[in-house]
C-alpha cells in the first residue's frame, strides 16, 4: 500500500471520529429521542472508521509478508550477495554511527 494510500484512509478516519465526537457531545444536551438517533449516528461513523483502519492494517500485513517472502527468495537465490549487501549496510551504519558519537 503506497503512503499516500495511507495518509488519506488515516485522514478519513480522523475526520469521522471528530464527527462523531461532535455527535456525541450534541446527543449530551439533545432530548431523549434526538439523543438517541444522534448517538446511533456517531456509532455508526465510529465503526466505519474502525472498518477502514482494519482494511489499512490488512493490507500493511499482506504487504510486509509478500516482502518477507520476496527477501527469503533473493536471499535463497543470491546467498553471497545478500552477504555482501548486507554486510555494507553494516558498514554504513557503523561509520554513521561513529560520527554521530564521535561529535
Amino acid at each position: 500500500m503506497n503512503e499516500a494510500k495511507i495518509k488519506t484512509v488515516r485522514n478519513d478516519v480522523n475526520t469521522l471520529i471528530a464527527e462523531a465526537q461532535d455527535l456525541f457531545k450534541e446527543a449530551a444536551t439533545a432530548t431523549a429521542a434526538k439523543a438517541d438517533e444522534l448517538r446511533t449516528k456517531a456509532m455508526s461513523l465510529l465503526e466505519d472508521a474502525a472498518a477502514r483502519a482494519q482494511a489499512v492494517q490488512s493490507s500493511a500485513i499482506a504487504g510486509g509478508k509478500e516482502l518477507v517472502a520476496n527477501t527469503d527468495d533473493y536471499v535463497n537465490q543470491n546467498p553471497w550477495r545478500a552477504v555482501a549487501i548486507s554486510s555494507a549496510i553494516g558498514l554504513l551504519a557503523g561509520l554513521a554511527l561513529a560520527r554521530s558519537c564521535g561529535k
